[in-house]
């Protein structure tokens, strides 16, 4: 054990004592303790974990000046640009209409039939999540669900369970899918394209082992088969349904799924362009506050400022333990483990997915960018496993990820309907393995056969 901390320290380019790399890490690991308990909120358990760290930082000569905090920030500046535009975007389509006026459509499509539905309501997830961030496809859903289940008289449970687990499909699918995507997409400088090369096909293929895992372990909470006399009792109610109900202006809702759709090509478009997917996302914004929202006011107010609070901190946290060198330290004990990529994907993939599941998916990706970066090449295979791993490992427990965290939330506050650890680890802890599993093969695959779209330039470490 010696001789590891002594190559740990000597590997360290940041000439850092041991005892003070030690230090960094302990206070980053306590706070992300504070992170996963519910009584205390997460975005101040970061925010005084970073207060901690910057005082820590100045006092032990970490940094040497104020300013360098800053500049150790700079990277990560673009990811709070692709946050606040898509949460103006979403907050100004929500108001349109437009997320019901589909949704009910799709429910009258099914005639309410429990079986039908649930797949509708899987699809509809996985499509809104993959369109929009985790985040406002969660607070739609939730409240779509427990509206058509008070409706149908259906248990809610089993719907918006799987709602929250089948987002973390949705959430692999594109680079502004989800939170972490943003995050290793910045960092890794991943095109959008690749994410629909690469991880969108794998997000499907999870969306699948979910929903037919999900039907076995919900197979006696709902109605799976009905007769045709129940079929056309449902079909009563819901051709009550009215799709135009929360739309007060056709010509805004139709204006912002224009936006909405231009915003997603321009994501796509973003680096041939040669711009960056923040700039996209506040255009996106911009445009839709200018053609769509009626207050401005309002629609800024729907940016999750928590979230981006959060962040804030996570990413001192970060940056004051990395300048310790205590991530490439880590890098460094890794790669001698093993610089086989036959061994690191596994490895990498399995580590992200619990440690997200005890931890919360967004600080795993966070903490693991910069090893990454210091693995070396070639790094592409690595980057793919942190986003299936930190994404899928989300399902692992109840507050493994936001979509797990809002739903259950809803569930309790809403329904009076509690799921507790023991119940929420029995569904989704075994769907997680399974599809973490799944993410090894497939990427395995995809390295064997040579598959990974290059990324034209890696950052520097």
């Amino acid at each position: 054990m010696g001789a590891i901390f002594a190559k740990i320290h000597a590997t360290a380019p940041q000439q850092q004592p041991l005892w003070v790399m030690l230090l960094f890490v302990g206070v980053m690991m306590l706070t992300y303790v504070g992170v996963a308990v519910d009584g205390f909120h997460k975005t101040v358990a970061a925010l005084s974990g970073a207060a901690v760290l910057v005082v820590l930082s100045l006092w032990l000569g970490v940094f040497k000046e104020y300013d360098q905090i800053h500049t150790a920030l700079a990277h990560d500046l673009g990811i709070f640009g692709v946050i606040i535009g898509t949460g103006v975007l979403v907050g100004v389509t929500g108001k349109s209409g437009l997320f019901h006026f589909l949704s009910i459509l799709i429910v009258k499509a099914t005639g309410g039939r429990a079986a039908l539905l649930y797949t509708a309501i899987c699809g509809l997830t996985f499509l809104f999540v993959a369109l929009l961030t985790i985040v406002p496809a969660m607070l739609i859903l939730c409240s779509l669900v427990l509206v058509i289940c008070r409706t149908l008289e259906y248990n809610p449970k089993p719907f918006l369970v799987s709602v929250a687990i089948c987002a973390n499909s949705g959430a692999i699918v594109t680079f502004a899918s989800g939170l972490p995507n943003i995050m290793i997409g910045t960092a890794a400088s991943l095109p959008y394209m690749h994410f629909i090369l690469v991880s969108a096909p794998y997000a499907l293929i999870s969306l699948l082992i979910a929903m037919a895992m999900l039907r076995i372990l919900y197979r006696g909470e709902l109605p799976w088969r009905q007769d045709a006399a129940e079929t056309a009792r449902l079909k009563t109610r819901i051709d009550a349904f009215d799709p135009w109900a929360l739309v007060e202006n056709r010509g805004v809702l139709i204006r912002s799924a224009v936006i909405l759709m231009l915003t997603v090509v321009g994501f796509a478009m973003a680096q041939p362009l040669g711009v960056g997917m923040d700039f996209i996302a506040m255009v996106g914004g911009t445009a839709a506050l200018v053609f769509a929202g009626k207050t401005v006011e309002d629609a800024i107010g729907k940016v999750n400022w928590t979230v981006i609070l959060f962040f804030t901190g996570l990413f001192v946290i970060i940056a004051c333990v990395k300048e310790t060198g205590a991530l490439e330290a880590l890098a460094t004990m890794i790669k001698d483990s093993s610089e086989s990529r036959e061994v690191l994907i596994p490895l990498l993939t399995m580590a992200c997915a619990f440690a997200s599941a005890i931890v919360d998916n967004i600080p795993v990706a966070a903490t693991l960018i910069p090893v990454v970066k210091d693995l070396g090449a070639p790094a592409e295979p690595l980057w793919w496993s942190l986003v299936l791993g930190c994404n899928l490992g989300g399902n692992g427990t109840p507050i493994g990820s936001i979509s797990c965290v809002i739903a259950l939330h809803t569930l309790h506050k809403e329904a009076h309907i509690t799921v507790g650890w023991g119940e929420f680890l029995k569904v989704g802890g075994s769907i997680m393995v399974v599809q973490s599993l799944g993410a090894v093969v497939y990427l395995l695959a995809f390295y064997w056969l040579d598959l990974f779209p290059t990324i034209a330039s890696l950052p520097a470490p």
